[in-house]
């Protein structure tokens, strides 16, 4: 029996292309360029924020991030930038009685700014807030004894491979892949993604069906 549902915040909940957008244009480079490269960094399976190393070596995105809030650029998360079927699927979850949380690699400002969002979740955290980033265990361990029940009771729902479903199951958890976002459609037939994901899915609309059947 499933009783908590706990999501990743970037293309899972967030569709992230404004904020891709404004890292672009605060480093000068055009934003179809940025979208390429990250792509390529991707596919390569490697951490997107490399990204930002073909463009500046030894860029430092802790103090990038601090700039941009400086020159009031900094991130900004708004209603806009959910995904359409966040609010709904959330709001059927919880009419369902299961316990929702999101957990995500995140700065401690993001979480502030998600709070603000008033979604229908009991609990929201972020790696900044823990000191501890995916796709580490210790992350997967936190989510674990934030949501109630066992952890094959709790279900992680995130688009990433390597960073939400492959970890989340070596945790004991359940997984979810939402296909959405670069890596969502890039892994969705990934022979290790269709081995570890309980379920894969085109929208969240379909998990309160498929959670409590």
């Amino acid at each position: 029996m499933i009783r908590a549902v706990v999501f990743d915040v970037g293309e899972t909940l967030l569709d992230d292309t404004r904020e891709w957008g404004a890292w672009a244009d605060w480093i000068g480079v055009p934003r179809n360029t940025f979208s390429a490269v990250m792509g390529a960094v991707t596919a390569a399976g490697r951490n997107n924020a490399e990204t930002f190393q073909y463009f500046r070596p030894g860029f430092d995105l802790h103090r990038e991030r601090q700039l941009r809030e400086e020159a009031g650029k900094g991130e900004r998360i708004e209603e806009s930038d959910l995904y359409p079927d966040v609010r709904r699927a959330l709001q059927r979850l919880r009419d369902q009685g299961l316990w929702l949380g999101v957990a995500g690699n995140q700065t401690a400002r993001a979480a502030e700014l998600l709070r603000e969002l008033r979604l229908p979740v009991e609990a929201i955290a972020t790696s900044g807030e823990w000191g501890v980033a995916k796709p580490d265990t210790a992350f997967f361990e936190r989510v674990a004894q934030m949501a109630p029940g066992e952890p094959d009771q709790i279900v992680y729902v995130g688009d990433h491979r390597d960073n939400d479903i492959l970890p989340a199951k070596a945790a004991g958890l359940r997984t979810a892949l939402v296909r959405r976002g670069p890596w969502g459609y890039l892994w969705a037939d990934d022979p290790r993604v269709v081995g570890a994901a309980d379920w894969r899915v085109d929208s969240l609309d379909e998990l309160p069906e498929l959670l409590t059947a």
